[in-house]
C-alpha cells in the first residue's frame, strides 16, 4: 500500500499535521453531506486521525424568516437519546445557554428571510471539532457558528457528546428541517498527532 502524500520517505512533512480529507460543494439543493471514512491507508482513512474539523459554510433550503439548525450523525446515529449538549447563543442583545436538542451542532441562515431585502447569498459559517474519533471512550465535539441577516444574526457555540465508544467512521451533515441550499459547502481536515518539531 502508498503511503499518503504528506508522508515523503516515511517522514511526516507536513508540520502542522493538518490533512485535507475531503470538499464537497453542492449544485442543487441537497438533503445531507456524507464523508465516510475510506478504510485504505490513504488520507480519507479516519483510522489514522486523532481529531476531525469540518469548516461549513452553508445555508438552508427552507424557506421563512429566521435560521434553521446544522445537526450531524455520527456513523448514521440519528437517535437523540444517543447525544447530550449544551449551547450558548447570542444574537447581540440576548444570551442563552442551555441544554440544546443534542443533533444540533449549529445555526444557519435559511434560504428566504424576512423582510424580503435580505440578499439571496448570504450563508452561515460554522467550525465543528471532533475530538479524539478513534479513542475507546465517548466522542466529543465543539461547534462555533455565526449567521447574519444584514447585520441581525446570531453567534453560537455548542458542545456535544456522542455517547459511543465506537470510532467514527462517517459524518453526515444535515438540516433539521429540509434541504441544504445549492453552493453549500463543508470542507473535511484531518488532524495528525504532531510528529515534527
Amino acid at each position: 500500500m502508498a503511503d499518503p502524500g504528506y508522508i515523503v520517505d516515511g517522514v511526516l512533512t507536513d508540520g502542522e499535521a493538518w490533512v485535507a480529507v475531503a470538499s464537497t460543494t453542492l449544485d442543487a439543493d441537497t438533503a445531507s453531506i456524507t464523508f465516510t471514512s475510506t478504510d485504505d491507508g490513504q488520507v480519507g482513512d479516519f483510522s489514522q486521525y486523532m481529531d476531525l474539523v469540518a469548516i461549513c459554510y452553508l445555508r438552508g433550503a427552507q424557506t421563512g424568516a429566521g435560521y434553521e439548525f446544522l445537526w450531524v450523525y455520527c456513523n448514521g446515529d440519528s437517535t437523540a437519546g444517543n447525544y447530550e449538549a449544551q449551547h450558548f447563543v447570542s444574537d447581540g442583545a440576548t444570551d442563552t445557554a442551555a441544554a440544546d436538542n443534542p443533533l444540533v451542532v449549529a445555526y444557519t441562515v435559511k434560504s428566504v428571510t424576512s423582510p424580503s431585502t435580505i440578499s439571496a447569498d448570504i450563508f452561515g459559517g460554522a467550525i465543528c471539532h471532533f475530538f479524539d474519533v478513534n479513542s475507546g471512550k465517548y466522542k466529543s465535539s465543539v461547534s462555533q457558528g455565526a449567521s447574519d441577516i444584514d447585520g441581525a444574526g446570531y453567534v453560537d457555540m455548542h458542545v456535544r457528546t456522542w455517547k459511543s465508544q465506537a470510532a467514527i467512521t462517517s459524518l453526515l451533515f444535515r438540516m433539521e428541517n429540509g434541504d441544504l441550499s445549492d453552493e453549500s459547502r463543508i470542507d473535511l481536515f484531518g488532524i495528525l498527532p504532531r510528529m515534527v518539531a
